[in-house]
């Protein structure tokens, strides 16, 4: 085999020797930050819905709660003004 052509092999080999290590721990650190980068994501979605769940319990209660006052304002029997004294009533005591 030729000598030049024998020292340019080594040299090739010597390089892929010292650029794949470092490809390699370069490609494993990408895949770590795109792992993370995922989890975080996931996190981020879960407090979104689990925020729109409260949102949706705190809305319930206020439309239960407008839904009593407008019986309160349009009913005019006197059962509902018993109810509301027996609920005052409770309150107080």
């Amino acid at each position: 085999m030729d000598p030049d052509l024998t020292l340019i092999f080594a040299f090739i080999l010597t390089l892929l020797m010292i650029i794949l290590p470092f490809a390699y721990l370069i490609n494993k650190k990408v895949a770590e930050h795109e792992e993370r980068k995922l989890e975080l994501k996931a996190r981020i979605e879960e407090a979104k819905a689990a925020q729109l769940r409260d949102n949706r319990q705190v809305d319930d209660l206020l439309e239960d709660r407008v839904r009593v006052l407008e019986r309160i304002a349009t009913d005019r029997s006197p059962a509902l003004a018993a109810e509301i004294e027996d609920l005052r009533k409770e309150k107080v005591q």
